[in-house]
Protein backbone atom coordinates (compact mmCIF):
# COMPACT_ATOMS: atom_id res chain seq x y z
CA UNK A 1 0.00 0.00 0.00
CA UNK A 2 0.91 3.21 -0.78
CA UNK A 3 -0.20 6.90 -1.88
CA UNK A 4 0.08 8.29 -5.21
CA UNK A 5 -0.88 12.40 -5.33
CA UNK A 6 -3.63 11.46 -3.22
CA UNK A 7 -5.37 8.25 -3.32
CA UNK A 8 -4.47 5.80 -1.54
CA UNK A 9 -2.97 3.15 -3.59
CA UNK A 10 -4.22 -0.65 -2.59
CA UNK A 11 -4.86 -4.22 -2.89
CA UNK A 12 -7.53 -4.13 -6.04
CA UNK A 13 -9.87 -1.98 -5.61
CA UNK A 14 -10.14 -2.32 -1.73
CA UNK A 15 -12.56 -5.39 -2.36
CA UNK A 16 -14.84 -5.81 0.83
CA UNK A 17 -15.05 -2.28 2.02
CA UNK A 18 -17.92 0.17 0.62
CA UNK A 19 -16.55 2.75 -1.45
CA UNK A 20 -18.59 5.61 -2.22
CA UNK A 21 -18.83 8.48 -5.55
CA UNK A 22 -16.80 11.14 -5.64
CA UNK A 23 -16.27 14.28 -7.08
CA UNK A 24 -12.60 14.64 -8.30
CA UNK A 25 -10.69 17.88 -9.75
CA UNK A 26 -8.95 17.02 -12.21
CA UNK A 27 -5.33 18.95 -13.12
CA UNK A 28 -5.54 21.71 -15.03
CA UNK A 29 -2.75 23.78 -17.10
CA UNK A 30 -4.13 27.14 -17.73
CA UNK A 31 -2.63 28.40 -21.06
CA UNK A 32 -3.01 31.78 -22.61
CA UNK A 33 -3.29 29.68 -26.09
CA UNK A 34 -5.90 26.72 -24.32
CA UNK A 35 -5.86 25.16 -21.22
CA UNK A 36 -4.78 21.16 -21.05
CA UNK A 37 -6.12 19.12 -18.66
CA UNK A 38 -5.27 15.01 -17.98
CA UNK A 39 -5.69 11.70 -16.89
CA UNK A 40 -3.52 8.86 -15.77
CA UNK A 41 -4.08 5.37 -14.30
CA UNK A 42 -4.32 5.59 -10.58
CA UNK A 43 -2.76 9.37 -10.27
CA UNK A 44 -6.16 10.93 -10.57
CA UNK A 45 -8.90 7.54 -10.16
CA UNK A 46 -8.49 4.79 -8.07
CA UNK A 47 -8.33 1.95 -10.81
CA UNK A 48 -6.24 1.05 -14.17
CA UNK A 49 -8.26 2.26 -16.88
CA UNK A 50 -8.99 -1.14 -19.35
CA UNK A 51 -11.98 0.64 -21.27
CA UNK A 52 -12.74 3.96 -22.80
CA UNK A 53 -16.05 5.26 -24.12
CA UNK A 54 -18.27 7.96 -25.28
CA UNK A 55 -21.87 9.23 -24.91
CA UNK A 56 -22.53 12.02 -28.00
CA UNK A 57 -25.83 12.79 -29.60
CA UNK A 58 -28.31 11.84 -26.85
CA UNK A 59 -31.54 13.67 -28.33
CA UNK A 60 -33.14 15.91 -25.97
CA UNK A 61 -35.83 14.19 -23.08
CA UNK A 62 -33.98 11.14 -23.73
CA UNK A 63 -31.89 9.62 -20.67
CA UNK A 64 -28.47 7.32 -20.21
CA UNK A 65 -27.64 4.41 -17.96
CA UNK A 66 -30.03 2.97 -15.49
CA UNK A 67 -27.92 0.34 -13.90
CA UNK A 68 -24.98 -0.72 -12.02
CA UNK A 69 -22.00 -2.84 -12.01
CA UNK A 70 -21.19 -5.23 -9.68
CA UNK A 71 -17.44 -5.19 -10.11
CA UNK A 72 -16.59 -2.11 -12.28
CA UNK A 73 -15.35 0.92 -11.29
CA UNK A 74 -16.23 4.40 -13.70
CA UNK A 75 -15.10 7.64 -14.15
CA UNK A 76 -17.00 10.04 -16.36
CA UNK A 77 -16.48 13.54 -17.53
CA UNK A 78 -18.04 15.62 -19.91
CA UNK A 79 -15.84 17.02 -22.61
CA UNK A 80 -18.29 19.15 -23.58
CA UNK A 81 -21.63 20.68 -22.67
CA UNK A 82 -23.78 19.33 -19.49
CA UNK A 83 -25.64 16.93 -18.20
CA UNK A 84 -26.87 15.46 -14.30
CA UNK A 85 -26.12 11.87 -13.22
CA UNK A 86 -28.48 10.86 -11.02
CA UNK A 87 -27.58 8.33 -8.12
CA UNK A 88 -29.91 5.99 -6.29
CA UNK A 89 -28.51 4.08 -2.85
CA UNK A 90 -31.42 1.62 -3.46
CA UNK A 91 -32.46 2.76 0.13
CA UNK A 92 -34.51 6.03 -0.74
CA UNK A 93 -31.70 8.01 -0.73
CA UNK A 94 -30.81 9.97 -4.47
CA UNK A 95 -28.45 12.66 -5.50
CA UNK A 96 -27.87 14.73 -8.55
CA UNK A 97 -24.68 15.79 -9.65
CA UNK A 98 -24.26 18.27 -12.35
CA UNK A 99 -21.38 17.54 -14.63
CA UNK A 100 -20.00 20.99 -17.07
CA UNK A 101 -16.67 21.36 -16.28
CA UNK A 102 -14.25 19.35 -18.67
CA UNK A 103 -11.56 18.95 -15.99
CA UNK A 104 -14.12 17.81 -12.90
CA UNK A 105 -14.93 14.14 -13.31
CA UNK A 106 -17.24 11.78 -11.20
CA UNK A 107 -15.44 8.36 -9.91
CA UNK A 108 -18.28 5.91 -9.10
CA UNK A 109 -17.89 2.47 -7.20
CA UNK A 110 -19.40 -0.79 -7.91
CA UNK A 111 -22.73 -1.17 -7.07
CA UNK A 112 -23.38 2.42 -8.20
CA UNK A 113 -26.93 2.64 -9.73
CA UNK A 114 -26.82 6.08 -11.77
CA UNK A 115 -28.64 7.40 -14.99
CA UNK A 116 -27.53 10.08 -16.99
CA UNK A 117 -30.56 12.66 -18.00
CA UNK A 118 -30.87 16.32 -19.18
CA UNK A 119 -28.30 16.33 -21.91
CA UNK A 120 -27.41 19.95 -23.07
CA UNK A 121 -27.32 20.26 -27.09
CA UNK A 122 -23.50 18.95 -28.26
CA UNK A 123 -22.66 17.25 -24.43
CA UNK A 124 -20.06 14.55 -24.80
CA UNK A 125 -19.77 12.58 -21.81
CA UNK A 126 -16.15 10.33 -21.56
CA UNK A 127 -16.03 6.94 -19.49
CA UNK A 128 -13.45 5.32 -18.15
CA UNK A 129 -14.15 1.78 -16.75
CA UNK A 130 -11.67 -1.08 -14.89
CA UNK A 131 -12.93 -3.24 -17.02
CA UNK A 132 -14.05 -4.66 -20.85
CA UNK A 133 -17.57 -4.74 -21.36
CA UNK A 134 -18.89 -7.83 -20.32
CA UNK A 135 -22.73 -8.02 -19.92
CA UNK A 136 -22.97 -10.09 -16.59
CA UNK A 137 -21.18 -7.49 -14.48
CA UNK A 138 -24.56 -5.19 -15.26
CA UNK A 139 -27.41 -4.41 -12.85
CA UNK A 140 -30.41 -3.40 -14.59
CA UNK A 141 -32.72 -4.84 -12.48
CA UNK A 142 -33.24 -2.05 -9.61
CA UNK A 143 -34.99 -4.89 -7.00
CA UNK A 144 -31.66 -7.14 -7.69
CA UNK A 145 -29.73 -4.09 -7.27
CA UNK A 146 -31.24 -3.35 -3.60
CA UNK A 147 -30.78 -6.75 -2.24
CA UNK A 148 -27.57 -6.94 -3.51
CA UNK A 149 -26.21 -3.65 -2.23
CA UNK A 150 -27.82 -4.67 1.47
CA UNK A 151 -25.97 -7.64 1.83
CA UNK A 152 -22.61 -5.53 1.37
CA UNK A 153 -23.78 -2.56 3.94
Amino acid sequence: MGEKNGWKCCNKYQMGKEKKHELISLPKIVDARGNLTFVENLSQIPFEIARVFWIHDVPGGEFRGGHAYLSQHEFIIALSGSFDIIINDGFGGVEKITLNRSYMGLYLPPLTWRHMENFSTNALSLHFSSSIYNESDYLRDFIEFSKKKSMVK
